[in-house]
């Protein structure tokens, strides 16, 4: 049935099923194949951010835990995974992905519950691409050589890795896969928030037979992520999160023999010219911004339209915007679920007033949410200062800034002044146009006529603030050698 007052269909409920999902009330820490409690008894809870009840307790490691894990994982690294076949090891990673597949509604289910995005995207594409990144790396385990021609290369040992929470899962795999095919060793924290799908992925390892020590996984707060940073026997560090924390990084490991590749922040332009295709552009649109409540590094949260085509855009934006379904993750026709946590809702809540206080115009959907849980309804600001906070500074959630520009020179200084570079689009239906662009945006990702779209064999990761190094692709396997 469509409503009269709105463009939105009403929809019966269509939840997704939890029978199936096994979840413990309390996770103890995965360090060398078996599961350890913390030294120091400390638990934390893991919140369901769509009705703000307990899932279940993580185990805090402290700095003791973390030497444990390191240490697990450098006896791994020397007695047994350095020294196994290339193509034994492909195995095993091989081995990760199918049992992954076969547990892929289970990932879903729970990377919904712990995280609060849809589960039309969890399940179709968070856990397949999860999936993607161990099949693509179990194929080059054993072809390093062939990676890398005229050149020898090796492992580095053991690497310290930190996922943020917004792609736990994907994070995960992003970085155990590529380490493992290089023949390292793993000490991993997911973040607090988010620890679920990392510790069903920990028994997932535990079924595959993977030694024990190879991948460790260790949950905690920033503490936690600290001890693996300032361990003198970590030779690599890769961190996916805020700029903040990653400077952090670079200067406690500066002058140290750690190799580091840090993915940080963005506030990712996206460029609408005056002869795209209007309503693909809206969709790409609102799939780079809305459907994954502006959760995602890369989003385009900086919306850049060609003032002649300008009102046309905004007008279907407001209208496509009306028809997005903001409720329960759970439900399939949900378009936009839940914020993470408290503290990040507060934190959009926080930008979108001063947004309304710099004279920004808010248009933000009149619909009704969930009177548990933490969400947010999307919103944009047109008549957005080039200089504005809203415009320059990364928000996490799904808001949206509108500026216009008249030339393809002004739209270039436009989006590259911003201390990020991570992510960048392109709407047109000139090839030449986005040759031109894409040469001179000055971002690590620029997709053309699409928004968001990844896939295991392309690089990944930015400039300036937004970081240095890349995952995926052969870039992200080298990223592991030396």
């Amino acid at each position: 049935m469509k409503t009269e007052d709105t463009n939105k269909w009403e929809y019966a409920p269509s939840l997704e099923g939890t029978k199936h999902i096994q979840l413990k009330e309390k996770y103890d820490l995965f360090i060398d194949g078996k599961w350890v409690k913390p030294n120091a008894d400390r638990y934390f809870a893991s919140i369901n951010p769509a009705n703000e009840e307990k899932l279940a307790d993580i185990a805090w490691a402290s700095e003791s835990d973390v030497d444990l894990a390191v240490k697990a994982a450098r006896r791994a690294y020397v007695d047994v995974w350095s020294k196994m076949k290339a193509s034994d090891r492909a195995k095993y990673i091989f081995r990760i992905a199918r049992l992954m597949q076969e547990r892929a509604r289970e990932f879903a289910v729970i990377e919904t519950l712990d995280g609060g995005k849809p589960i039309r995207e969890s399940r179709d594409i968070d856990v397949p691409l999860a999936c993607n990144h161990f099949f693509y790396y179990a194929g080059w385990a054993d072809k390093l050589q062939d990676a890398f021609p005229n050149r020898s290369v090796e492992s580095l040992g053991v690497a310290g890795q930190i996922i943020p929470w917004n792609f736990p899962l994907l994070m995960a795999a992003w970085k155990i896969a590529p380490a493992l095919a290089a023949g390292n060793t793993v000490v991993l924290k997911p973040a607090e928030t988010t620890s679920l799908t990392a510790l069903k992925l920990a028994e997932i390892i535990e079924e595959s037979g993977l030694p024990p020590g190879v991948v460790n996984i260790v949950t905690g707060h920033g503490d936690t992520g600290a001890a693996i940073v300032n361990h003198p026997d970590i030779d690599k560090i890769a961190f996916t999160g805020s700029t903040a924390v990653g400077k952090l990084i670079q200067k406690a490991t500066a002058g140290t023999r750690k190799k580091v590749s840090l993915e940080l922040g963005g506030k990712s332009a996206n460029i609408v010219l005056e002869d795209a295709p209007m309503d693909q552009a809206v969709e790409g649109i609102v799939n780079g911004i809305f459907f994954n409540q502006g959760h995602v590094c890369c989003a385009g949260s900086r919306l850049y339209v060609q003032e002649s085509v300008a009102d046309e855009l905004v007008r279907k934006l407001k209208q496509r915007m009306q028809s997005l379904y903001v409720g329960n993750p759970l439900d399939k026709n949900t378009d936009i679920g839940a914020i993470n946590s408290k503290e990040q809702l507060e934190t959009i809540e926080k930008y979108v007033q001063i947004g309304i206080k710099e004279g920004a115009e808010m248009f933000q959907v009149e619909c009704e949410v969930p009177t548990k849980g933490f969400y947010c309804r999307p919103t944009i600001f047109t008549n957005v200062a080039q200089s504005s906070v809203i415009a320059q500074e990364e928000i996490f959630g799904p808001v949206l800034t509108i500026q216009t520009f008249r030339t393809i020179d002004e739209v270039i200084q436009k989006a590259n002044n911003s201390p990020y570079g991570l992510a960048a689009g392109v709407w047109t239906d000139k090839g030449s146009r986005i040759f031109n662009l894409t040469s001179k945006l000055r971002a690590g990702v620029v997709w053309a006529n699409t928004y968001n779209k990844f896939d295991p064999a392309s690089p990944f990761g930015g400039y300036k603030e937004s970081g240095f190094g890349r995952e995926g692709g052969l870039h992200g396997l080298e990223a592991y050698l030396k």
